[in-house]
């Protein structure tokens, strides 16, 4: 576990070490949040979601305004510092119009660098929509090929395939063990594991993690309000402020954070042809857990939302929501109206790169302790 949380809290330590056992191997920076690792990995790259270093953000201001999220300002920071050096090239399936903005500075620095955008439709009940997916599927498969110099062979794929798959059965056997009582990892724990989970090689992270699951833990229930997570769609909360949650009274049973269980809802199929596997993938992604970037008629956030906390029996929802995250903010009237409707207590938390008012967060949270406290029933 400290090796994990070691990878965690330093990424570029973990590149270092992992460069020197594989000399001549690139490290690609990928922006979130559905970029098919696999395929990178069946190059013999190691692809990284870059996280959010959580360093205050200096140069970066002058040059993405500060209506971008707090995510992008920070990239663009670590570029505009150098701490992007550690990156060969930055790669991305995504069309967040802030996370082209903070790969257009590092296009614009670092001229020498490949940059790649490549767009995964947002519309999904179209009939044309698996078409563009597999299109762009193979577009990337393309980019990677020509960037690394390897071909994506069959057989490589689905070894990498099963190797993520493996890393995300083990993760949520931990997120499905917090939902009903049974797991004794703290909120900043499993946020660490699954951080590492996006920076390391699938195969060592996973025999990392099984080796931690055989350490013996127990976890009894307690009296506190089980609460469930929602929001967070490209980067980790902060750690203080998930300390903060369950220092205020409140027991975090489940949530579809980024950094949580939306990471990991979807396994890749691993029979039939790899790459068609990796846009089937994608599809069922957004019917695992609904993204408000995505449009799909049959599925909805706020319907997955009331169905998940009756199934982890949550007694409040706290929505984690970064300053102008705008998806987020778009469709946070839905959610809301529909957890009124189902008379579930809620909570929104607007969170920022820096500067969170903690104590705010605490009297605010304690409130909707003590009102989740108060609709329990009468013992007799």
């Amino acid at each position: 576990m400290a090796r994990l949380v070691e990878v965690a809290r330093d990424p570029r330590a973990y590149f270092g070490r992992w460069r020197a056992a594989h000399p001549g191997h690139p490290v690609l920076a990928i922006l979130p949040m559905n970029f098919p690792r696999e395929l990178a990995h069946a190059v013999g790259a190691l692809p990284v979601i870059v996280q959010d270093d959580q360093q205050p953000v200096t140069e970066g201001r002058a040059l993405l305004a500060e209506f971008y999220c707090g995510y992008t300002r920070n990239l663009a920071d670590q570029v505009a510092t150098g701490r992007f050096g550690v990156y060969d090239a930055v790669f991305s399936a995504d069309h967040c119009i802030q996370l082209i903005g903070a790969a257009d500075i590092a296009r614009s620095l670092t001229p020498d660098t490949t940059v790649f955008l490549g767009m995964l439709n947002s519309s999904m009940n179209d009939s044309w929509a698996p078409r563009r997916v597999s299109e762009m599927i193979g577009r990337i498969r393309a980019e990677l090929e020509a960037f690394t110099g390897k071909t994506v062979e069959p057989e490589a794929l689905r070894e990498s395939i099963a190797a993520y798959n493996r890393g995300r059965r083990l993760i949520r056997r931990l997120l499905d063990e917090r939902s009903t009582g049974n797991a004794a990892f703290s909120p900043v724990e499993l946020q660490d594991i699954i951080t590492s989970s996006m920076v390391m090689d699938p195969e060592e992270h996973a025999e990392l993690l099984a080796e931690v699951l055989l350490e013996p833990r127990s976890a009894e229930r307690d009296d506190r309000v089980r609460v469930h997570l929602s929001g967070h769609l490209c980067h980790a909360p902060r750690r203080e402020l998930l300390e903060v949650i369950e220092d205020s009274g409140a027991l975090v049973v489940d949530d579809d954070l980024y950094h949580g269980r939306r990471y990991v809802s979807t396994d890749v199929p691993e029979t039939g042809d790899p790459v068609e596997a990796l846009g089937e993938w994608y599809a069922q992604r957004n019917v695992a857990i609904p993204c408000p970037t995505r449009v799909q008629q049959d599925v909805d956030w706020d319907g997955y939302l009331v169905d998940a906390v009756h199934g982890s029996q949550a007694e409040a929802v706290i929505h984690l929501m970064p300053k102008f995250c705008e998806p987020h903010m778009l469709y946070y009237p839905e959610l809301r109206k529909r957890l009124d409707a189902e008379n579930i207590p809620q909570l929104q938390i607007e969170t920022e790169h820096e500067g969170i008012p903690l104590e705010s967060f605490r009297t605010r949270i304690e409130t909707l302790v003590e009102r989740a406290r108060r609709r329990r029933p009468a013992h007799v």
